[in-house]
């Protein structure tokens, strides 16, 4: 049996025994990315009518509590979390005579055990359990192992609303993301790309914020596939508060993701540290529209240094809105049209966009001689078959024979024993009928 990569791809090589569990959650995006050590027993299930009982798991009762502790993305507490485990860690910050976690500043500590004060993980286990949804942890079959990608910086825990499996779907995802205040062409190509995207079964993942995200999710729900929306606050809140109902939607069909607890609310910074899940969870990004300070660019950036394809869509040079997309291609950005050349890049083997060349022309089908006949004739007027075979290089006999293949393909007329060029628009590639 092959093995496959962490994506669910085939390598092409025998599968070592015992070995697919651990590959589905090894990282794949290159060396150099640390990966936290997992401690915890595996015990996840996208099954919401067992969450509450989860909750009595103490580590994921513990990484519950720490989602509202500690700010996404904050790499000196994931390293705390790495070398504590979430339970000592919790305790320690709910403790105010308890020893602080190495490196830890006195203000920093002291601002977090605040917030640990008010921490209530089996109420917000409970109410994630109540709208249908689940809270998931590193170490659950549900997990994406690209996550791990992150290191230090990697999510607590994802709290997640929808019925599909959020590993499964993230095998083959692709973030579109985004100008905010996008123009008609920038929404257009967003959702035409979602729409191309989920017709080949990719799972399309953006922020669910206006423009181009807004975009690219309801291309995906238009054409009946797969979206996920990774959130900057709980996913119960929805933000944008514009696009509640379609956030809804794709709860309903696909998924929506958060690090943050329920309730809680979207922050910039948040905003910002959102962008790095989108990279990580997803096997490429394109941007679609962004200026030359744009979160976009973040996500797409970020997407860079952990090994994932970046993409951008390329919009008219004397827009601002793509400024930050042209600036991207000059680097190590590749350049896309549709959804066929994006799968090309980030899909299996022999995933390949179609050729694409001009309209043939039936002036292109002509063969060399026919060519230089047609060429020896002058724009205006007309000349004899002798004067033609001459300009043309080619024996008069010869030249006889291609004009009245010409006159047949409507290229030229023949004026008593003289020749000249058919007055016609020559551009639709059909050929005329008695060379009229």
């Amino acid at each position: 049996m092959n093995g496959i990569d962490a994506w669910g791809f085939a390598t092409g090589e025998p599968e070592p025994a015992g070995n697919h569990r651990d590959r589905a959650h090894d990282p794949t995006a290159g060396p150099g990315h640390a990966v936290p050590t997992m401690t915890e027993p595996s015990s996840a299930t996208t099954d919401p009518s067992r969450a509450v009982g989860e909750a009595a798991d103490p580590q994921r009762k513990a990484r519950a509590a720490l989602t509202r502790i500690l700010e996404p993305g904050d790499e000196t507490a994931g390293r705390w979390l790495r070398e504590m485990g979430p339970e000592a860690l919790w305790q320690t910050l709910s403790d105010d005579d308890a020893v602080p976690p190495p490196g830890a500043s006195p203000a920093k500590v002291a601002g977090l055990r605040l917030r640990a004060a008010r921490a209530r993980p089996t109420a917000d286990l409970d109410a994630v359990t109540a709208f249908g949804g689940r809270f998931i942890c590193p170490g659950d079959d549900e997990w994406p192992g690209q996550l791990d990608d992150l290191g230090d910086a990697r999510p607590i825990g994802l709290w997640v609303r929808g019925t599909a499996n959020l590993r499964l779907w993230a095998l083959r995802s692709v973030a579109v993301v985004g100008a905010r205040a996008c123009t008609e062409y920038g929404a257009h190509l967003a959702t035409t790309l979602g729409a191309g995207l989920a017709d080949r079964g990719w799972t399309v993942v953006s922020g669910a914020a206006y423009g181009v995200d807004g975009a690219a999710h309801r291309g995906a729900l238009a054409a009946d596939g797969a979206t996920t929306a990774v959130m900057a606050s709980g996913v119960d809140h929805p933000y944008p508060r514009g696009h509640a109902e379609l956030i809804g939607r794709i709860a309903e069909q696909g998924l929506v993701v958060a690090e943050l607890p329920p309730c809680d609310h979207p922050t910039r910074s948040r905003f910002i540290q959102r962008n790095r899940v989108i990279a990580a969870l997803t096997r490429g990004t394109v941007v679609v529209e962004a200026e030359l300070r744009s979160g976009s660019l973040v996500t797409a950036r970020r997407a860079q240094t952990l090994g994932r394809f970046t993409m951008g869509m390329p919009g008219p040079v004397t827009s601002g809105l793509s400024a930050g997309v042209h600036q991207l291609l000059r680097g190590e950005a590749a350049v896309v049209t549709d959804a066929d050349e994006v799968i090309e890049l980030v899909g299996s083997i022999g995933d390949l966009a179609p050729d694409r060349e001009g309209r043939t022309r039936i002036r292109d089908l002509l063969d060399p001689v026919a060519t230089l006949v047609l060429e020896a004739l002058p724009a205006r007027g007309s000349e004899g078959t002798g004067y033609l075979a001459q300009e043309a290089g080619v024996p008069r006999d010869v030249t006889r024979a291609k004009l009245f293949e010409l006159l047949s393909l409507g290229f030229v007329q023949k004026c008593g024993d003289r020749w000249e060029l058919a007055r016609r628009a020559e551009t639709t590639g059909r050929s005329r009928r008695g060379g009229t």
